[in-house]
């Protein structure tokens, strides 16, 4: 189809070409070969009389004329999605679709293990693909890369929908003879001890227990840093050091590992486990099908011991999301 000489399936390519800044990844986002998303770039040049990409150094950059086109052509994209194209009817028994999930082991171990077993029989044709946490998740979600993002409440964009799916506090964790964790853990202690901690990413950023407690006064002394939640029950087994880890994995792995699981002896927020997608989903029915069947799971889901720490104040958590958010924009995991 063209208008005024322009073919409109053009413009999904000058979308992902000017979103991406990079004919390879445009053409991964397409599912193109690189000379098929190379030769509509061509015709885009020829049309609109510009480079729109020219080289720079190692990497490829917008011209002025590209930049002007970005939010119109957006726009346009995004008024034939809305108002155009007509919605089908969405049956989970007979749907076949992918979803894209980013999320931690965590959130995998503790919400999707068991939910996604109740949607293969529920959708047995749908398809999940789970990505590991990054260093962007945000921008992933905003490159149209992943459907979906589980991740936590301080940690989600307020520029997309999202529901808070669960709520989840910290306990310590540590080998079963481990002497020190023989009584009631105290703040001396957990702090003379050594702790195994996971960081995420090439940045290795933090989780948001380790970056609220070196926020404390006293600082852990942190002996390993894993790439995982689940990693770290296995390294404080056969040694004296202790993990701070989501309860509700604790008491999924403790029973089964020689662990032993202790109360943190000072307060740590909870953290609020939350879905979010992008804005232009919002409609899409299959996705928030996805969205209420994980939220029904989690809430039929509860840890089997329940947390002592009272959720604290919706002001309080929007004032360490903002503090959380500056230290790492873009870079949010669990």
């Amino acid at each position: 189809m063209r208008f005024q000489r322009l073919d409109l399936n053009l413009l999904v390519a000058l979308d992902a070409l000017l979103s991406e800044k990079s004919v390879s990844l445009a053409a991964d986002r397409l599912c193109l070969s690189q000379s098929a998303t190379s030769s509509a770039l061509g015709r885009l040049r020829d049309y609109f009389g510009d480079d729109l990409l020219v080289m720079k150094g190692r990497g490829m950059v917008l011209t002025a004329r590209a930049e002007e086109l970005i939010e119109p052509v957006r726009a346009v994209l995004e008024q034939i999605r809305t108002t155009v194209a007509i919605a089908p009817e969405f049956d989970p028994a007979t749907a076949d679709r992918q979803v894209r999930i980013m999320a931690s082991d965590y959130s995998t171990q503790v919400l999707l293990a068991g939910a996604l077993a109740t949607l293969e029989r529920e959708a047995p044709h749908m398809r999940f693909e789970i990505q590991p946490m990054g260093d962007n998740p945000i921008e992933t979600l905003e490159r149209g890369l992943i459907d979906l993002l589980l991740t936590i409440d301080f940690a989600i964009s307020a520029d997309h929908p999202s529901q808070v799916l669960f709520d989840d506090d910290y306990v310590v964790v540590g080998d079963a003879a481990n002497p020190d964790l023989q009584g009631d853990m105290t703040r001396e202690r957990y702090f003379a001890l050594g702790h195994v901690t996971a960081r995420f990413g090439k940045s290795r950023t933090p989780a948001f227990d380790d970056w609220f407690v070196r926020r404390q006064k006293t600082q852990r002394r942190i002996e390993v840093v894993a790439p995982t939640f689940l990693s770290q029950a296995g390294l404080v087994i056969g040694t004296r050091r202790i993990a701070t880890m989501h309860r509700r994995l604790a008491n999924q792995i403790v029973p089964t590992m020689g662990l032993i699981m202790r109360e943190v002896p000072f307060d740590i927020p909870p953290i609020r486990e939350a879905i979010q997608w992008h804005i232009s989903n919002n409609n899409d029915r299959a996705l928030r099908w996805v969205v209420e069947r994980l939220a029904a799971h989690a809430q039929e889901t509860t840890p089997l011991v329940e947390s002592n720490v009272v959720p604290i104040a919706d002001a309080r958590r929007d004032e360490i999301a903002v503090q959380f958010q500056q230290n790492y924009p873009g870079q949010r995991n669990t």
